[in-house]
């Protein structure tokens, strides 16, 4: 499958959200434009609640307990998606895409669809065990898995070395 780099800047983006909560619009707009989100997408203060209403509805969908219950969560993601995909070009700035909304529909009911379509596909091509939770103790965080082999356990490198570190110590200390 061709990842799609839209598709992953969303699944990043979301993630970030669920674990580390935008602070203000201003840092919301801020990484949404990371994710190549469009600053012209209307958002308000309600926008900003719903997003994070979003994040705690992503940590749900990655703490599912089974494939069945991940896909069910996401399916009913994906049917508060109101607007109908349309193919755009933004007045040729950004190329051919596809879009998952009509004109001044707002910022959470964008993100809400594009993560919605974005994990379906994700999950869908490469596998359901695609997002977890860091196998760092004191880290736990969200995580989606774009590794080639999808057996990623960290969110980081950071974390994984950390753990790692932490394992060849308590292997080499001396007992007593």
């Amino acid at each position: 499958m061709r990842e799609n780099h839209y598709y992953a800047e969303i699944l990043r983006l979301v993630t970030d959200i669920t674990n580390d909560p935008p602070a203000g619009l201003a840092d919301l707009r801020r990484r949404c434009a990371r994710a190549y989100l469009s600053p012209d997408i209307p958002a308000g203060p309600q926008d900003l609640e719903d997003i994070r209403a979003l994040g705690v509805c992503w940590a749900e969908i990655v703490d599912a307990g089974t494939e069945q219950g991940r896909v069910d969560l996401l399916n009913a993601l994906l049917a508060k998606a109101a607007a109908y995909p349309r193919i755009t070009n933004h007045d040729d700035c950004a190329g051919w895409h596809l879009h998952y909304r009509d004109d001044g529909v707002r910022l959470a009911a964008v993100l809400r669809a594009v993560v919605g379509v974005a994990a379906a596909q994700h999950l869908t091509e490469l596998g359901m065990h695609r997002l977890g939770r860091c196998a760092l103790e004191e880290c736990r965080a969200a995580f989606v898995d774009f590794t080639r082999g999808g057996a990623q356990r960290y969110c980081t490198r950071v974390c994984a070395n950390r753990d790692a570190v932490r394992r060849h110590r308590r292997r080499t200390q001396p007992v007593g």
